[in-house]
């Protein structure tokens, strides 16, 4: 699997390679800035990108901006994006064209091997990997009165928010403890509760809830 990586700081750049590479990866261009990779994204048509939002020369979203110009010349590039702290429009942005295969991970989720890794290879399948703080604010911002989502259970409330994340309905049983059927009634429960059409495709379910719960931002 090939992946195009951007990230400005030597050390985390160096880190991530070693790391992917462990992991059986290929890395096809490792860059420092946007140019580098708007460059290596058009040249080397890579697996996945792994993207650091804030690239040189502007530090502001230039490695998000590099990735969905990206995506808009080949639809449904994966992409996973890395920043330091949780911004919704970010991960809104990454999520509008609605063809799969985008994650955004906060950098600390770097220094967890497994789940970085394994956050690589759901999103480069065409899946889905967003962090939970970040499912945690989306959440929070819609959970007024007024919304659907107070009509959520506490128990839907964490489903949804390990659908979000990406996980199949196996792996939120597993999480919680509980059967499969115990999960998959609650997610038919959160999606008649959200008004979205219940589907067997755990991408386009995700991807269906997280622009529920961003829509009228």
């Amino acid at each position: 699997m090939r992946v195009v990586l951007a990230e400005d700081l030597f050390l985390l750049r160096d880190g991530l390679v070693r790391l992917l590479q462990a992991h059986g990866f290929e890395i096809a261009a490792a860059v420092e800035t946007g140019p580098e990779l708007a460059a290596a994204l058009a040249e080397l048509d890579p697996d996945v990108a792994v993207v650091d939002v804030r690239l040189p020369p502007t530090q502001t979203d230039e490695g998000l901006q590099c990735a969905l110009e990206a995506r808009r010349k080949r639809p449904g590039l994966p992409v996973l994006v890395l920043s330091q702290h949780v911004e919704q429009l970010y991960a809104r942005e990454l999520l509008a064209d609605g063809t799969g295969g985008v994650g955004y991970l906060l950098k600390d989720r770097v220094f967890d091997a497994e789940q970085f890794v394994d956050a690589v290879r759901r999103v480069a399948a065409g899946g889905t990997a967003m962090d939970p703080q970040v499912i945690q604010q989306l959440l929070a911002r819609r959970s007024g009165d007024d919304r659907p989502l107070a009509r959520l259970t506490p128990r839907e409330t964490e489903v949804l928010e390990l659908m979000a994340q990406g996980r199949s309905n196996a792996a939120i049983a597993g999480k919680l403890v509980v059967t499969e059927r115990a999960i998959a009634k609650h997610t038919a429960n959160i999606f008649a509760k959200l008004g979205l059409e219940v589907s067997d495709d755990d991408n386009r379910r995700v991807l269906a809830v997280l622009a529920y719960l961003d829509h009228g931002r």
